[in-house]
């Protein structure tokens, strides 16, 4: 290898740290950063982005590593994935394949949706990044060779997911494959949804084989990813499916096995929302026919409703942060984690929403056609919602992505492939 690449090579790979945003829904799958949101009492981000992309048609969030962001999207028969620089927004290299528009079993809202929703999955260990189409093609990719692809495979081709049936009486939807990959261990957890094969597949992250099949068999849900959790010591990963919050075990000898589930179905075959994890904990939310949310604990022996509450989500997943919960759909909601009693509500944010917290308590909240709010903690404003700045109209189009933070930047996308990234306080 050349000097120079070897030493850019090694750039990259120290620069990563604990300001990266490497998964959906940040570093560590909750929405909470250690990051600042940089208010210093008169202003937060600059006037005009730092840069700006095209980046594809899609509901995939971006994410971050070091001095690098990378997305997907869906352009002219392809997904393209993008690989750029986080100082100036130059392309470093791109790839991409063959891809339809929309999954092969697609029903419903055309309109509204297009490209992969999926968000890609970064492991470390490797340098590899994971990426899933709505057409189920499941790729690993080499960051250290300019997205050098190491395995292939398509989920529909290998385990013959059906198209998601109509369980209640809304119209039928089905929106290909949403849900972000995992990686935990050895492995990448997918949520294939095969009725034969599992809910769950977990393949070998460097290889791309099959290791285990969750012996849950429900169809795929409608969400932005999984979530891990511990329970009573074990560890676990949470996901909806079209039928129930399942938590499954990761245990060496019993994984797969099912620890328990609870009923969700949902209008649409759609939550949206992913699972929120605190604890032995689980919240889901919903608009349609549940237009609640709810907070589910779980032992090694079931599942438990503690309480439901009308505080619906419809695209963002709630987060939970010390004692309190926080969504944004409509409005920006606060929520007390233990007994489900509404704090505070405010603002106008639309259907699409997602919710950052930051270290110094602040909330970040992202919606509408790419409004960007910085919005006061309970800690400060206990009682009163209490917005401090805000950046409007980014966009055109729905906000669909949910916005990431990296190293004192907000990135942020809309569903037709613009990406504007805005430094904090320059």
């Amino acid at each position: 290898m050349p000097r120079l690449a070897a030493l850019a090579l090694l750039v990259f790979t120290l620069s990563a740290s604990a300001a990266d945003w490497p998964h959906w829904r940040g570093p560590n799958r909750t929405g909470i950063t250690d990051e600042s949101s940089g208010w210093t009492g008169e202003a937060w981000l600059a006037d005009k982005p730092a840069w700006i992309a095209k980046v594809g048609e899609g509901a995939s969030s971006p994410i971050v590593v070091g001095d690098r962001v990378f997305t997907l999207g869906w352009e002219d028969g392809k997904d393209v994935l993008r690989c750029f620089s986080t100082r100036d927004g130059k392309l470093v290299w791109s790839v991409n394949y063959k891809c339809p528009k929309y999954g092969r079993h697609r029903m419903g809202d055309e309109g509204l949706y297009s490209g992969p929703s999926s968000t890609p999955e970064y492991d470390a260990a490797t340098n590899c990044l994971y990426t899933l189409s709505t057409d189920g093609d499941l790729n690993c990719w080499d960051t250290k060779t300019e997205g050098k692809k190491l395995w292939g495979r398509n989920l529909y081709d290998d385990y013959k997911a059906a198209r998601r049936p109509k369980l209640t009486p809304a119209p039928q939807r089905d929106y290909g494959y949403t849900s972000s990959a995992l990686v935990h261990r050895d492995w990448l957890l997918v949520e294939v949804g095969s009725t034969k094969s599992g809910s769950v597949i977990a393949f070998d992250k460097k290889t791309g084989k099959e290791v285990w099949e969750s012996e849950l068999k429900d169809e795929a849900g409608h969400t932005g990813g999984m979530a891990p959790m511990t329970v009573e010591g074990v560890p676990c990963v949470a996901v909806l499916t079209q039928r129930n919050l399942a938590v499954i075990r990761l245990d060496a000898g019993k994984e797969g096995k099912t620890v328990a589930t609870f009923p969700w179905v949902t209008d649409f075959a759609n939550t949206i929302a992913g699972p929120a994890v605190e604890g032995n904990s689980v919240l889901l939310t919903a608009a349609y026919n549940h237009a609640a949310m709810c907070k589910v604990t779980v032992t090694l022996e079931g599942a438990k409703e503690v309480w439901r509450k009308k505080f619906p989500s419809k695209v963002c997943t709630p987060v939970i942060h010390d004692g309190h919960v926080y969504v944004a759909w409509l409005k920006v909601r606060c929520i007390d984690w233990k007994s489900g009693d509404l704090k505070w509500e405010g603002g106008t944010f639309a259907d699409p929403g997602s919710c950052v917290v930051t270290s110094d308590g602040r909330l970040v909240v992202y919606g509408y056609n790419g409004k960007l709010a910085l919005i006061e903690g309970a800690k400060r404003s206990p009682d009163a919602y209490k917005e401090l700045a805000v950046k409007d109209k980014i966009f055109k189009t729905h906000g669909w992505p949910h916005v990431a933070l990296a190293d004192g930047r907000f990135y942020c996308r809309d569903r037709d492939g613009n990406l504007a990234v805005f430094a904090i306080g320059k």
